[in-house]
């Protein structure tokens, strides 16, 4: 038996083996990891160096995120996979940009659905505990006041819901890039996407008021969207120490993108 480990191409071919050397095309918008689409396929290389203080890098995590989430509608099928790469089906589409209350409610039920014990690392949970994250991330002045928001029972979260990860297939919102997912607080989720620093890094353009407001109106439980607002100014914070953090390592769409969320 061939225990060797297997390579994107070998998977590839085991999965159609119709496909050539000259179907792998290149993906744009990752700011992470390598993307080349290849027949119906998506591949994706990690590179583990890019990993960032606030948003790891992990494969075997967006892995068993692609396989919990796929059946529900919210994460592409998983095909493939290995220690730095996985291959999964390419999901149709453009980054979402229009209403959004689907996204919103794609969101609660990605918050509200059940998976196995340990199936993620735990993200900071409470304003304390995102607060202090935030200064191990970079030392930023001005703290906002600490709300005093609890922790609350932790939930999947997809935890890098930025507006080029949400993908309109027509059907519905399908949400991409899983390497970062987490139990943690479902505000969390809320406040990225709300993010002015993380939505222009992905779209080009300003948060739009009105899309962030309608945006919290749409998502289904009123106590979350309560908390989302009071927490709003911490994860903000913490958002902009990591622009911080990309800054100093010499990348300047993220010195703009500081003075955005500043």
């Amino acid at each position: 038996m061939d225990d060797r480990p297997e390579t994107t191409q070998t998977a590839l071919m085991r999965l159609d083996p119709a496909l050539k050397a000259g179907d792998w095309q290149p993906l744009a918008g990752g700011r992470t990891n390598r993307l080349w689409r290849v027949g119906r396929f998506t591949v994706k290389q990690f590179d583990a160096a890019a990993a960032s203080a606030l948003f790891p890098n992990d494969a075997g995590a967006e892995a068993r995120a692609l396989t919990l989430f796929a059946p529900l509608g919210l994460a592409p099928r998983l095909r493939a996979k290995g220690a730095d790469w996985l291959i999964y089906d390419h999901a149709e589409g453009r980054p979402w940009a229009g209403d959004p209350a689907p996204v919103a409610r794609a969101l609660h039920r990605l918050h509200g659905a059940q998976v196995p014990q340990g199936s993620f690392r735990l993200a900071p949970n409470g304003s304390a505990a995102v607060l202090a994250d935030a200064r191990r991330i970079h030392a930023l002045p001005d703290a906002p006041p600490d709300p005093a928001c609890p922790p609350v029972p932790p939930v999947p979260i997809h935890a890098d819901a930025v507006a080029g990860n949400i993908i309109d297939t027509g059907a519905g919102p399908l949400f991409i890039d899983w390497q970062c997912p987490a139990m943690g607080d479902p505000v969390e989720d809320l406040c990225t996407l709300l993010s002015p620093a993380m939505t222009w890094l992905y779209t080009g353009k300003p948060l739009d008021p009105a899309w962030a407001q309608a945006l919290l109106r749409a998502y289904p439980d009123a106590e979350t969207v309560a908390r989302a607002r009071a927490m709003l100014p911490v994860y903000r914070w913490r958002i902009a120490a990591h622009c911080a953090w990309k800054a100093a390592r010499g990348d300047g769409d993220y010195a703009a993108a500081l003075k955005l969320e500043l």
